[in-house]
């Protein structure tokens, strides 16, 4: 069975944990018509659009 020949260090150790850390979620920017902040790579919850088309009927009820 492998045994390790040293203790791995605490640097060592958080430098690994830290890739399970929960990251906050950004707001890549604002939405070119409406101004509203839109998550990258998915259609606007306002307009409906993305990269430029009409994706999605939004009803203004």
């Amino acid at each position: 069975m492998a045994v390790p020949k040293r203790k791995t260090s605490k640097s060592k150790t958080a430098s690994r944990k830290a890739q399970n850390m929960k990251r906050k979620i950004t707001l890549a920017g604002l939405d070119g018509e409406s101004g509203a902040p839109c998550l990258p790579h998915r259609v606007c919850p306002t307009t409906g659009k993305y990269n430029g088309r009409q994706v999605l009927t939004i009803s203004d009820d």
